[in-house]
């Protein structure tokens, strides 16, 4: 879970920074840390409330977890404005369902944020894909209540455990497997037909994944998790690989990047101590620490948990 909570924050603090750090793609594998950190926004904030509400509980709560968000959100993060109003309202008062379903004309929301920060939850419940659909769903609904929204964050959520399966098992699936194991356990909707969609364009080039499946530019779980299925699927093992190509597609770069990076970190681990391209250790060094709060003993109750595997088959 701590793996995918580093390569998720990575990944977003890259994204975000990118647009001003007048470097081209390929120079991001050399990221000077004496610079300053990589400063994360809400993606991590956000992700981090969810992984200490697993680490003190074992589950998510919604009220509790509503409450957390409230409580710890800071605007300055590049939190978006229907999110900022929701916890807002929450913060006053408001119970969060109330405040959720007022988003966007009472439709509730559709956008991406749900799934941003759920990849650490899927690596804690790894081996357990009927698990991580009850508690993404749970996750999703305390911001975004539109079925869309909470279909990216179940999808998000069920390939990063099925990434951190495959670490366990050392069965790594083949891309089209991997997709194929989250569409099982998906509902139909938009988000989940353009994940098929990208099933059948594994053999296309990222430029034209993105073009086809989005880039995350409009903000919502249909145009932003059905590409980042398609980098994690075919980057699984390739941590800077998949960020970069998160980067190259252009967009809402810090959210796609946050997404792969959950997702593929869960799998590849960090990059000096996995035989795989995991996260370097440069990027890591670069990224601002996490906050304090987070309980550091609930690290390694996970990685112990993850390493004598829940070795249920997925596929």
């Amino acid at each position: 879970m701590f793996d995918s909570l580093d390569g998720l924050s990575v990944g977003d603090a890259l994204g975000q920074h990118f647009p001003i750090m007048g470097r081209s793609v390929s120079d991001l594998r050399t990221v000077d840390s004496t610079a300053g950190p990589l400063g994360w926004t809400d993606d991590t904030e956000m992700a981090c409330s969810v992984v200490a509400e697993l680490c003190g509980h074992g589950g998510i709560d919604q009220d509790r977890l509503a409450v957390a968000f409230a409580r710890r959100f800071q605007p300055h993060r590049d939190y978006g404005f229907a999110t900022v109003d929701t916890l807002r309202r929450v913060r006053d008062g408001m119970h969060w369902r109330k405040a959720a379903a007022a988003a966007f004309g009472d439709q509730g929301s559709c956008g991406n944020g749900a799934a941003m920060r759920v990849a650490p939850l899927g690596a804690f419940f790894a081996g357990d894909p009927e698990k991580i659909v009850v508690e993404a769903i749970r996750s999703a609904q305390v911001t975004h209540l539109h079925p869309e929204g909470v279909s990216g964050a179940v999808a998000v959520a069920l390939a990063a455990g099925l990434a951190a399966h495959a670490r366990v098992t050392g069965i790594r699936p083949t891309p089209g497997e991997f997709i194929t194991a989250v569409l099982d356990r998906l509902g139909d909707g938009e988000t989940a037909r353009l994940i098929r969609r990208a099933r059948g364009m594994l053999s296309a080039s990222a430029e034209e994944a993105a073009a086809e499946l989005g880039n995350g530019s409009l903000v919502t779980a249909q145009n932003t998790v059905p590409f980042t299925m398609w980098v994690a699927a075919t980057h699984l093992g390739d941590f800077p690989t998949a960020i970069l190509t998160c980067v190259a597609a252009d967009g809402d770069i810090d959210t796609t990047g946050a997404i792969v990076g959950g997702i593929v970190a869960a799998h590849t681990g960090v990059g000096d101590r996995s035989a795989l391209a995991g996260i370097p250790g440069i990027w890591l060094a670069a990224r601002e620490p996490l906050p304090g709060w987070l309980d550091p003993t609930g690290r390694n109750r996970r990685r112990k948990k993850l390493r004598s595997g829940l070795l249920r088959r997925w596929f």
